[in-house]
């Protein structure tokens, strides 16, 4: 490898940096920038209710974490049963399935879900789709779940 060499050079005087304008020029005080003023002003977007992140979607969702499935210790929403939740005004309408189509509770948990989301305030009725395609697997659980089933 070649060796490399340094040369100093030694000067007496170094050519001076242009500085910024002095504080009272008229040119800096007519433009004022503020960054901030917009977010300061500005208040963040409210979620509509309905939307994800909104009140009554969140209320929905809670009530569908009240659920649990009998053979498993996981409430239905983190077990990853529940596929969508449209709110249109006061209807709800979960998309949803199950395990297994041979699931001993497929004809009960439909209607406690249609139930449990028709109590929450704010929802006037609620309706239960039912599907089986795509069919449920493990990887729809939760993160939460699987620890809660011991898969983490």
């Amino acid at each position: 490898m070649a060796e490399r060499k340094f040369e100093v050079e030694e000067v007496e005087s170094a050519p001076e940096v242009p500085k910024a304008p002095p504080v009272g020029n008229a040119a800096v005080e007519a433009r004022k920038p503020d960054f901030l003023e917009g977010f300061i002003r500005e208040k963040p977007a409210s979620t509509p209710a309905g939307e994800p992140g909104g009140d009554l979607y969140e209320a929905v969702i809670d009530a569908l974490r009240s659920i649990y499935d009998p053979e498993i210790p996981v409430n239905i929403y983190d077990l990853g049963l529940i596929y969508n939740v449209e709110l249109d005004d006061d209807h709800a309408l979960v998309t949803m399935t199950l395990t297994t189509p041979h699931c001993p509770v497929a004809e009960t948990m439909p209607g406690e879900v249609e139930l449990r989301v028709g109590s929450v305030p704010g929802i006037g009725s609620a309706e239960v789709n039912l599907v089986w395609d795509p069919p449920w697997d493990p990887a729809k659980m939760s993160d939460e779940a699987k620890l809660e089933m011991g898969m983490l």
